[in-house]
C-alpha cells in the first residue's frame, strides 16, 4: 500500500471543497495518530453506553458501520455481542481498524466503500446503519448527501434505523469560533479546533504532542438541514439528541446525534 506522508491542499486550502478530497486527507501518518486524538478509553467513558443502549432498545442486531475509521465503534459493538460489518472509504483507516480489532481479539469484516454507491459494495440488509465521528460532513454537495442517505436507506431492513452524528456547527457558525472553547476529542494534549469557518467550509486543525499538524476540510452542516434531508429521503421519525449519555436537552452540545427510523407508523400511531 502506498503511504503518502503529507496532506495536499494546493496553494489555497480554503478553496478545497470537494467530497472526494477526504481520500487525500487521511494520509498514513495522520491515520497512525488518529487513536491519540480519540483515546479509546476516555472516549468510551465519554459516550457511556449510549449507542449500545439505543440499538438494544430497538432490537437491532446486524449493524453496518459505514464510517469505521480506526474501528472504535465497531469493536465496542462487537464486544457487546452485535453482528457488525465495517466500511470506510479510506483503505488506510480500514487497515488500522483491522489491526485494532486484532488487539482486542476481534476479526473485523471490512469493506472499502463509497457511500454514494454503498449498495454496489455492501450486500445484504441491516437492522441499523451507524455513521459516526462527524463523518457525514465530508460530503460537500447536497447531491452527494442525498445520494448517500438514499443508499443508507436502501441497505436497511423495512424497520431499520440510521444513527448519524455531527458537530454542533450551528453554534460554531452563529457564535464564531474565536469566542468558543477549543473543540477537544478525548486525547491528552491533542488540540482539535476550527481554523476557518464559513457557510460552506469548516477547516479544522489538529495538533499533536510531537507538534505535527494536520487538517480536515469539512462541510458545516446545520442541524435543521440534516433533519430535513433525512425526512425528504424517506425516514419517518427523526429524534435528535445533544451529546452522549443522557444529556439530551443540553442547550449547547458539542455533537448532535440523529436517530432516523425507516419504518412506517401504524395507522393511528403518533
Amino acid at each position: 500500500m502506498e503511504t503518502t506522508k503529507e496532506q495536499q491542499y494546493g496553494t489555497d486550502p480554503l478553496a478545497v471543497r470537494q467530497t472526494d478530497h477526504y481520500k487525500n486527507e487521511y494520509v498514513h501518518q495522520f491515520v497512525q495518530k488518529w487513536d491519540e486524538l480519540i483515546d479509546w478509553t476516555a472516549r468510551a467513558e465519554s459516550e457511556g453506553e449510549f449507542f449500545i443502549q439505543e440499538l438494544r432498545r430497538r432490537g437491532k442486531q446486524r449493524i453496518l458501520d459505514v464510517a469505521t475509521g480506526t474501528g472504535f465503534h465497531t469493536v465496542r459493538l462487537l464486544q457487546s455481542g452485535f453482528d457488525v460489518v465495517s466500511a470506510d472509504g479510506s483503505p488506510e483507516m480500514l487497515a488500522r481498524a483491522f489491526g485494532n480489532g486484532l488487539k482486542h481479539k476481534k476479526i473485523l469484516r471490512t469493506a472499502q466503500a463509497d457511500w454514494r454507491w454503498l449498495n454496489r459494495d455492501i450486500h445484504g440488509k441491516f437492522d441499523a446503519v451507524i455513521c459516526l465521528g462527524n463523518s457525514f460532513t465530508h460530503l460537500f454537495s447536497e447531491r452527494d448527501r442525498r445520494k448517500a442517505l438514499a443508499e443508507f436507506y436502501a441497505v436497511l431492513r423495512h424497520d431499520g434505523i440510521l444513527i448519524l452524528d455531527q458537530r454542533n456547527y450551528d453554534s460554531i457558525l452563529d457564535d464564531g469560533f474565536s469566542s468558543k472553547h477549543t473543540y477537544y476529542y478525548c486525547g491528552d494534549n491533542v488540540r482539535a479546533e476550527p481554523e476557518h469557518v464559513d457557510e460552506g467550509l469548516a477547516r479544522f486543525r489538529y495538533q499533536f504532542p510531537d507538534d505535527s499538524v494536520y487538517h480536515l476540510n469539512m462541510f458545516p452542516l446545520r442541524k435543521a438541514y440534516v433533519r430535513r434531508l433525512l425526512r425528504e429521503v424517506g425516514f419517518q421519525t427523526i429524534t435528535t439528541y445533544g451529546d452522549f449519555q443522557e444529556t439530551y436537552h443540553q442547550d449547547d452540545p458539542d455533537f448532535y446525534i440523529h436517530i432516523a427510523e425507516k419504518r412506517y407508523e401504524d395507522e393511528g400511531g403518533e
